[in-house]
């Protein structure tokens, strides 16, 4: 009886070892609304192949794109609840604490050297704390990037030409407000939506960086592309729930690679603006330069309130632009 007993803890072992031995790896869902070829796409996927090159069989990050997950504002709902481990919110962060706005101000960032002083100075040490305790782990700030404006009514080269324009814009008060103060009629809408609302004239025009208007191809639907770069927005790779049931190897290789991401990320948007405008222009969009001395002016309302209704909201605003000099 005795070695009957022991044949079967033997067997026994066997098997658990062998199940071990086959166990699938962590599956690391990341989410982001971003079309094939776009920013989001092309960061995020080179960012799981990294990754995955770390964890080998441990874990294993994967992409979904395309809004597969839903919009941004479901992305973070699924972040807090656990069913989403990673996401890429931009914008939407406006709605998780009103101290993201600052990325809201029109012509705060520079270029991007401007951004990367920012992602370390203000951030880091401000934002990601206050996100924190909103229940969200940036792990690393990567780039949505700078915003033009696409319609079907005309070009626009000063704020006053966007009056009456049916514009879509992401989910986020200030970038209502900008264009109201601009003379549009600012509608926000889900990534996912805007092209069949640009096709039926639901909308005349939308606003996003090239890196999304291309692969979202909205050269089909649209005549006018106008280089206002009118906002820098970047993107966040944000954890939630998930993040802390994960192993801490497995933690510490993902946020590593994703802060790695963070000089890639930039590369890579430089290198896109210069692909896309080319390709845009080829599509038969009529591309004009703004008036950005008028803009600006336009803007100074949206400085105003942001600083008055956000707390320290003036102090981000003097500090971020501090950070401009020399970059």
């Amino acid at each position: 009886m005795i070695r009957f007993a022991r044949i079967v803890s033997a067997v026994a072992g066997t098997v658990l070892l062998a199940s071990a031995a086959t166990a699938e790896p962590i599956e690391i869902k990341l989410g982001h609304v971003g079309e094939p070829g776009s920013l989001f796409d092309q960061t995020a996927q080179e960012f799981a192949k990294r990754a995955n090159a770390k964890l080998g069989d441990e874990a294993k990050v994967v992409v979904y794109g395309s809004s597969q997950l839903g919009n941004d504002s479901e992305l973070l709902k699924k972040l807090k609840l656990g069913t989403v481990d990673l996401a890429l919110p931009s914008t939407v962060m406006t709605t998780v604490a009103p101290e993201f706005g600052l990325f809201e101000m029109p012509y705060l960032v520079k270029d991007r050297d401007h951004a990367a002083k920012i992602r370390e100075a203000i951030i880091k040490p401000v934002l990601v704390p206050i996100a924190e305790k909103k229940g969200y782990t940036i792990l690393a700030t990567w780039e949505n990037g700078f915003r033009q404006i696409t319609n079907n009514t005309r070009p626009i080269v000063k704020p006053e030409d966007l009056k009456g324009i049916k514009l879509r814009v992401p989910k986020g008060v200030w970038r209502v407000r900008m264009f109201q103060a601009y003379g549009a009629t600012p509608s926000p809408m889900a990534l996912s939506e805007v092209f069949v609302a640009l096709q039926t004239g639901v909308m005349d025009g939308e606003e996003n960086p090239l890196a999304q208007i291309y692969p979202s191809r909205f050269q089909e639907v649209q005549k006018y592309l106008s280089m206002s770069g009118h906002v820098y927005t970047p993107a966040y790779l944000t954890a939630g729930r998930s993040w802390s049931r994960l192993p801490p190897d497995v933690q510490k290789k993902i946020a590593e690679t994703a802060v790695e991401m963070e000089p890639v990320a930039l590369e890579i948007a430089a290198n896109l603006d210069k692909e896309l405008l080319g390709k845009l222009k080829e599509a038969g969009m009529q591309v004009n330069e703004v008036d950005k001395p008028a803009f600006i002016a336009a803007s100074k309302p949206v400085y105003e309130e942001f600083a008055k209704e956000v707390p320290g909201g003036q102090k981000l605003i003097d500090d971020s632009l501090a950070l401009a000099n020399g970059s």
